[in-house]
């Protein structure tokens, strides 16, 4: 009788999880529309319905890759190449919008364009306006530029670090056989960033495919993509099948652009040679390289300072009226908003202060990353002791990755509403479904680091007579503790800012932190908008600290993306 390997009972957790927490929910998606149209047939559905929210989703996301990829490469290309002052400063400042939630980053484009926005407010006062002179929410014009802001660390990630990767020589080779700066780029650094550029722009079109939050909040219900219409048709109509089948049609999409995505990054290498340390690293010299870098350096801090330092200046100013306020009103500097947080002004049994809501995230963020760490340690040794291949692998990883947060929250409701489950346990489950999204950065995180570990040493701790618990211990651990400690901080984060599976399950008495803003953006009044924008400061802060850790914690080279 054979005996099991061990990564066979590694893999034993993992795909039991999968199977229970992620495949389950959405087979009972599939499941009631076919059972739908098996009983009543197509002709029951608005497939009208499908076609507006379809197109939308492809054409927005199609669009905001584009653009995203203008402003990318050549922001990839100067971190990566280019030597200035400030360098380290810009890699964490342009790492932080991947890291933000959605809320805060429509939050922050509120304080800055919207109806009560700082620029606004100025040319209100400046021109003597009655009413806003921009209006740029819900508009089309704002998911673009929201996604761009949220994207343009993909391009930066996974372009800059082919780009460092690269063969320096190779270019330097074609200038002295007299090519222009220019050929160079298109015959030779170009075609060697192929595949690289090619996977980080469907990585970005991934994003945008399934962006909710963004959609949701800047864009408004008129301009619903998939994810929008299955928000809609769940929660606002109640027509779960239409939901279910809009999800459908999601995930067999999204799937598609994964199984895409994973053949191209099988050959996302470029010509890697020993070279010495900084070889590549361009000094600017020239007025051409001086411009270059300071307009792309301004367009970043622009596109990435300005939405944020609104957001922080905003949760600290009073502009306007509270909801009801009537008379004089004082405005300027406060921390009102912020004091606001801790009360209850109205004494209200069904009022849950919003400093609750920052208690619940962090207590479901922990439990989120303590869950996500766990299965995501035993999968990235599983890999390694089973020997299956990247191919399936990173297939099992992309499911819940490209799956939408809003299909995977349906999947639950309907699969809850059929088991004796009380409606009040269903927060229970938003740790799962956090762990469930930040499952692949945890294993692409660790997984590098344990195949880095020779297998001499420990033959060396065996063969002094420790215990397979005493080798993991005395000798992985200390080698992929900093791989650990950066795949946490990564989980917590992406744990505080979930929004789309949250609004699913998150009961009105266990509101988080995004539901929280939301909420607050949804009412009318200066002080609900101040609250919104106090916690989404918060998180904000949080996710920036969460940052500067993550690449103060990381290996050099070591990527999360």
């Amino acid at each position: 009788m054979k005996r099991f390997k061990p990564g066979f009972l590694l893999w034993f957790v993992p795909t039991i999880f999968l199977l229970a927490f992620f495949l389950l929910p959405l087979g009972t998606i599939f499941q009631t529309v076919v059972q739908k149209v098996f009983q009543e047939g197509l002709n029951t559905l608005d497939l009208s319905v499908i076609w507006k929210p379809l197109y939308f989703t492809f054409w927005q996301a199609g669009l905001s890759t584009l653009l995203t990829m203008a402003v990318g490469l050549p922001a990839a290309y100067v971190l990566s190449r280019y030597q200035f002052r400030l360098k380290f400063l810009f890699k964490v400042l342009t790492t932080l919008p991947f890291i933000l939630p959605t809320v805060v980053v429509a939050a922050g484009f509120n304080a800055l364009l919207g109806p009560n926005g700082w620029v606004n407010l100025a040319l209100m006062k400046v021109f003597d306006l009655a009413s806003p002179p921009i209006q740029i929410l819900n508009t089309f014009g704002a998911i673009l530029l929201a996604h761009i802001f949220y994207n343009t660390t993909i391009i930066i990630r996974v372009v800059g670090s082919a780009l460092e990767q690269m063969d320096p020589r190779m270019e330097s080779a074609a200038r002295v056989l007299g090519a222009s700066p220019l050929k160079t780029l298109f015959e030779i650094t170009i075609p060697l960033l192929r595949r690289p550029i090619l996977a980080a722009a469907l990585l970005v079109f991934l994003f945008d495919f399934t962006s909710f939050g963004v959609i949701l909040l800047l864009g408004g219900a008129q301009m619903a993509t998939l994810e929008v219409e299955v928000y809609i048709q769940a929660l606002h109509l109640l027509n779960l099948p239409m939901a279910g089948l809009l999800s459908l049609i999601q995930l067999i999409c999204t799937l598609a652009i994964s199984l895409v995505y994973l053949r191209v990054i099988q050959g996302t290498s470029v010509s890697i040679s020993p070279r010495l340390h900084g070889e590549g690293i361009i000094s600017v010299k020239t007025w051409k390289q001086r411009l270059f870098l300071g307009v792309t350096l301004l367009f970043l801090a622009v596109l990435i300072l300005l939405p944020l330092g609104a957001l922080g200046a905003r949760s600290f100013t009073r502009l306007e009226a509270d909801r009801g306020e009537r008379g004089q009103f004082r405005t300027g500097l406060t921390t009102q908003y912020y004091s606001e947080l801790f009360t209850n002004p109205r004494g209200s049994l069904f009022y849950v202060p919003p400093i609750q809501a920052v208690k619940n995230s962090l207590i479901f963020a922990g439990a989120a990353t303590f869950l996500s760490l766990l299965l995501g340690i035993m999968a990235a040794y599983a890999f390694q002791q089973t020997g299956m291949s990247g191919k399936w692998l990173d297939l099992l990883l992309m499911l819940p990755l490209g799956t939408s947060a809003v299909t995977l929250g349906l999947g639950y409701i309907i699969l809850l509403s059929r088991l004796p489950i009380d409606i009040q346990y269903y927060p229970f489950l938003i740790p799962v479904v956090h762990s469930l999204v930040a499952l692949p950065f945890v294993v692409r995180t660790i997984q590098p680091a344990i195949v880095s570990i020779p297998p001499t040493l420990r033959q060396a701790a065996a063969m002094q007579g420790a215990s397979p618990w005493q080798t993991w211990k005395e000798v992985d651990l200390p080698i992929i503790l900093r791989s650990i400690l950066a795949a946490a901080i990564f989980a917590f984060t992406i744990s505080l800012g979930e929004f789309g599976a949250t609004t699913f399950l998150a009961r009105p008495e266990y509101p988080t932190i995004p539901v929280a803003i939301y909420r607050f953006l949804s009412q009318p009044g200066g002080l609900n908008y101040g609250q919104a924008m106090a916690m989404a400061t918060i998180l904000m802060v949080t996710c920036g600290i969460s940052i500067a850790l993550l690449e103060w914690i990381q290996k050099p080279g070591q990527k999360y993306l």
